[in-house]
């Protein structure tokens, strides 16, 4: 695999009037996305639209969306058009009445992303999960990128992995965790690209001395992967005096999945933290959450590709309490920006937040390190400049007709 560290910075936006591609008539991107709702992973796709359209200001940028949501009006300053079509998206939640009763329909999902890719210069699919364009990628060769966000396990990961071999299309990786998971063969075109957030103009001050309650958010969706129930669980193994300083804001819905809001909602209730905890429906913009929080937390069980949560709280000056779990120790230098701790118990996590909260002054320099850090690997700029270099690549390779050397299994 051919690695392209993200941190590289001789990679520069270049004006489209500048480049030979766009120069005989306006390039035309189609950018494919599993999602709609604004969650992690859609966030990385709207900035990864907003950084093709200043690099290609006269392109013709095609979004293609499975359905309506509220990512919709976010990407339309950047598209052209945002065009509502179906497509074939394995995921983990029907995925075995999607490899069998609706396999039937894959042929015709398969054409269609065909047509789209023949009419594009350049077809970019964010994550791995869309299965129909990845298949057409094969047929048409050379012009397509699938940016990876996810680390599966099991199957999954044997039919996704299968997935991005078999189409030949060029890779980024948003961590060198994700990389690993994949361990694509040598003559695949694969870079590294950790993915870039708006931060705020100024980050929060650190204001926590012991005097009140430590503030704790944790963002995300409700589901088994974050660890909603560990933490909450975390915070009820806490000594009754300890456990009255801490305030937990637990902000994020489930996808489709009602009773696990319920559950945990009942998890908080039965553990007697109903005092210390609340359980808040996600909201589309969480700045006054950074803003509030002392700490962040992503105690994550199952494997997250990079951890978009810990490097928001980063640009904010909060620091993040993570697992060490996949991409999640490439964001957070534990003892300097913020903790990292096991997977698996509740137990790190109650030890790291009675900690906390004993000594409010052994971490006091933790946030503006974590602002440092957070400018370093993980500002909007270098993601832009990887992501760039990787459409310029291909977008040259395709001009010049050099067809990818594709693996036979």
């Amino acid at each position: 695999m051919q690695s392209v560290d993200a941190t590289a910075t001789d990679d520069r936006i270049v004006p489209a009037s500048a480049r030979p591609e766009d120069a005989a008539r306006a390039c035309i991107i189609t950018c494919v996305h599993q999602g709609f709702e604004l969650y992690g992973s859609d966030r990385c796709f709207i900035e990864s639209v907003r950084t093709l359209r200043a690099a290609h200001p006269t392109a013709r940028i095609d979004v293609i969306l499975p359905r309506q949501g509220p990512i919709v009006a976010a990407l339309e300053p950047f598209a052209s058009r945002v065009l509502i079509e179906p497509l074939w998206i394995l995921r983990r939640k029907g995925l075995a009445r999607r490899l069998t009763v609706e396999l039937m329909a894959l042929p015709i999902a398969i054409l269609r992303a065909l047509r789209r890719i023949r009419a594009s210069d350049l077809v970019y699919i964010n994550t791995t999960v869309v299965a129909d364009y990845l298949l057409a990628a094969r047929l048409i060769a050379g012009r397509s990128i699938v940016h990876v966000h996810e680390i599966p396990e099991g199957a999954v990961l044997t039919v996704l992995r299968g997935l991005i071999r078999w189409s030949g299309a060029d890779v980024v990786f948003n961590s060198h965790a994700t990389a690993r998971t994949y361990a694509l063969p040598p003559q695949a075109t694969a870079r590294v690209v950790y993915n870039g957030v708006a931060g705020p103009a100024e980050a929060n001050r650190t204001t926590y001395d012991g005097s009140r309650p430590l503030r704790v958010l944790m963002l995300g969706r409700i589901s088994r992967i974050k660890g909603q129930d560990v933490l909450v669980d975390a915070v009820a193994a806490l000594p009754e005096t300890l456990r009255r300083q801490v305030k937990l804001r637990i902000v994020g819905s489930a996808f489709e999945d009602e009773a696990r809001e319920r559950a945990l909602a009942t998890r908080i209730v039965a553990a007697g933290l109903s005092e210390q905890v609340s359980l808040e429906p996600f909201v589309a913009d969480p700045a006054g959450l950074y803003r509030w929080a002392d700490v962040v937390t992503m105690p994550s069980q199952r494997p997250e590709s990079l951890g978009r949560v810990a490097i928001e709280a980063m640009a904010y000056g909060v620091p993040p309490l993570v697992t060490a779990i996949g991409g999640l120790p490439e964001v957070v230098d534990h003892g300097r920006t913020g903790w990292v701790v096991p997977h698996g118990s509740p137990e790190p996590i109650t030890q790291a937040l009675a900690s906390m909260i004993a000594d409010p002054a052994g971490w006091h320099a933790f946030g503006p390190a974590a602002r440092a850090r957070y400018e370093t690997l993980f500002a909007e700029a270098s993601a832009a400049a990887g992501i760039t270099a990787a459409v310029r690549d291909t977008l040259r390779r395709a001009k010049a007709g050099i067809r990818p050397t594709l693996p036979v299994g």
